[in-house]
Formats: C-alpha cells, structure tokens, sequence
C-alpha cells in the first residue's frame, strides 16, 4: 500500500499528539516549575529534563526499534507518556516540584522515541520523496498549535487548588489516542537494512567526517537550540512584562503554529528551490526574530517573533534531516540517525536549561543576543555547504 495514504497520515496523527502533549508543556511548565521550585532559577529545569531524558533516550531507542521494530516501539514508549501524565499531576497536587521533574523525565522518554518518527516517514518511500515525507509528519504539528495552549488554558483551573494539575491529566488522553493510531500502522517488523548488500556498513566516524553531515548537524543541532532558548524563556518573560497567561497561550499556540503549518510545502520549495536556499531562509528568520525581540514588550512583539522563529525552525530542522538522510546507507540508519538526534536533544537540553537562569538573572535581552552567535555558525555552515556542492566534495 502507497505510505502516503496509510502509515504516514497514521505518523502525523502520531506526531501531532506528541507536539499538542510537548506544546501544552512549554506554555505550563515553566509557570508550574516557578510556582513549585523554591529557587525561582530552576523554573524551567522541569522541561529541561525532559530533554536530558530524549538526549539519553534516543540511542537506546534507536537501537531498540532496530530490534523489534519501530511500531513495536513507538507502543512500547506511550507507556511513559502515560506515566509521566499521571505524575506530573499528582506531583502539582502535592506541590512536589522534584515529582514534577521526574514526570516531565518520563514524557522525555516517549519523545526519545517519537522524534523517530520522522525517519520511520523518511524510510518508507523512495530517495526522491524523502524531504516530503519528512515534510508531512511535521505536518501533524499543526493540530499541536491548537490543541496544547488550548488545552492547557482550558484545564488550567480545572482542579481549582492546583493550577495545571488537571492540564497534566488530560495528556493521558493524547497518548492513549497514539496508541490507539499506532496499532493501526503497517510498519514492516524490522527496517530492512541490509539492502544494500556487498556495501557493509561504514564506522560512524567516518560518516561522520563527511560534509554533509557536519552541515546537517550544525543546522539541525543549533537551530533547535536558539528555537529552545528563547521558547522557553518566552513565558516566563511575559509574565515578567505583566502579560496575562491567556496572551501567552495565544503566543505559544502561534508559534507551535509557525513551526508545524509550514511544512505542508517546505517540501515542495526544497524541491523547488534547493535545500540551501530554505537553509538559508531558516537562518534569516532566527536574525530577524531576535531583532523583534529586542525591539519592545508587546504582545504582539512576543506573536511575531514566536512565528518567525518557529518557521525559522522548521526550515532549518526539515533541511537538515533531509540533508542527513542523503549521509547514510541503508545499513547505517540507525547508528546515524540516533547520534544526531542526540547531538540535537544535547544542545536542546543545554538550551531550556539555561534558558531559565538567562532569563532570571540577565533577562529577556541576554536571551536574545546569546543566541546570536548560533545562528552565525548556522550561517557559516550554509555558506560552506554552497562551497561543498560546487566542488563535488560530499
């Protein structure tokens, strides 16, 4: 059966219910971690952990799937979603801030697993529709715009002496639908990787040194990290500017917009333009979020920048898997894509960790520019990727 009409509509269902679960997060958990943490810096070290815990994760995750199957996987891992639903609102009742942590871990966990859906998209077509596949599993984020802020917003007071609690508990719901839409999936049991007989597998270092995939992870690996950085501190400077929780939800479901809604055709335009120029467009966007930043305290200072810097995300995340995918052979998938994705959950944990203690020591302004100097090396790395293709040196 084509992949297009079944087990990549299954995949971005699957996505869209792991972003609407990660979007309701980033608009709570910063506000629940100050609320819980005695030391007001450590507000955003709950979303940090649920980075550390998908850096940790995706190794063994990749490595699991290649064993059992991806699908077997996936189902495997909503087990965690469901725990750490479970936890994170028995924690807010208990006003228990290192449950809460514990339970964003868990969610991490599920994510490890579910940021592969993307390859699993990517595996299953041909070379020349990879960027769309990968294009329409991201395309599930958009639902994420609408449903996370929403529903984080609308359950908020749910539970009347413990705001958020019942946020938390309503993700269960999004993980059991996942499970509900995976055992649908067709997947073949194991990835076929030994196709390519008579090609063994190279070591990782050598894929590693090649071109491409540096400029793959220098573009994917830092272009999460600014998107993570000033995401993260974004509602916790709103309500340092006096913003209303209701505003902040409208910026959050904008920007989780602004990253997903695009890629009903940033497929299409790399196929049209050529990957380096929506590289390129991804980098332009990041400078021009900063400079609206910088600008003012707005409302719509906040909407603005948020949108441009979640199509600056998608541009450069979409680029840089399809980049990567052009850096392995059949046989090589699993060891390649699990040292990128932890090379990205690495510098995204780094990120949303430091972006509470930039944000409450330095404020709003050192967020932003701290992020400047990533977004040149992403820039350098699209000007050399221009320098490599010319010469032939892939």
């Amino acid at each position: 059966m084509n992949p297009f009409r079944r087990d990549i509509p299954l995949l971005a269902f699957c996505q869209a219910m792991m972003q609407s679960s990660n979007s309701l997060a980033i608009t709570a958990s910063a506000l629940v971690g100050f609320a819980l943490a005695e030391d007001k810096a450590l507000a955003t070290l709950p979303l940090a952990a649920a980075f550390v815990a998908t850096m940790l994760t995706s190794i063994p995750a990749a490595m699991l799937m290649h064993r059992i199957g991806r699908k077997a996987g996936f189902m495997f891992a909503t087990g965690f979603g469901m725990a750490g639903g479970a936890l994170a609102t028995w924690s807010i009742l208990e006003g228990w801030f290192w449950g809460f942590l514990g339970a964003s871990a868990l969610v991490g966990i599920y994510n490890g697993f579910g940021n592969y859906f993307r390859f699993a998209a990517a595996d299953s077509v041909d070379a020349a529709h990879k960027g769309r596949a990968i294009s329409y599993i991201l395309v599930g984020g958009v639902a994420a715009a609408f449903i996370g802020p929403n529903l984080a917003n609308i359950s908020r007071d749910w539970i009347a002496s413990a705001p958020f609690a019942g946020s938390f508990a309503a993700i269960i719901s999004l993980y059991l639908l996942s499970t509900l839409a995976l055992s649908l999936l067709h997947l073949p049991h194991v990835a076929n990787d030994d196709d390519d007989v008579g090609a063994p597998p190279r070591p990782l270092r050598q894929i590693a040194r090649q071109p491409k995939y540096i400029i793959a992870l220098i573009c994917g690996t830092l272009g999460y990290g600014v998107m993570s950085l000033v995401m993260t501190a974004t509602p916790l400077a709103m309500s340092h500017h006096a913003h209303h929780f209701s505003d902040t939800s409208f910026v959050i479901q904008w920007h989780v917009l602004g990253m997903f809604a695009p890629s009903f055709f940033t497929g299409q335009l790399i196929d049209r333009f050529g990957l380096r120029s929506i590289l390129r467009i991804g980098a332009l966007l990041g400078f021009a979020t900063v400079a609206i930043n910088l600008a003012g305290y707005t409302v719509w200072h906040f909407w603005l920048a948020l949108l441009l810097l979640g199509i600056s995300w998608n541009f450069l995340f979409i680029g840089a898997t399809t980049l990567l995918t052009e850096t392995y052979r059949p046989s090589e998938k699993a060891r390649t894509q699990a040292s990128n994705d932890f090379a990205v959950f690495t510098t995204v944990t780094l990120a949303s960790l430091s972006a509470g203690a930039l944000q409450h020591r330095f404020g709003w302004e050192m967020v932003n520019v701290g992020v400047l100097p990533l977004l040149a090396m992403i820039w350098v790395a699209i000007v050399v990727l221009g320098h490599v293709e010319r010469s032939g040196r892939l």
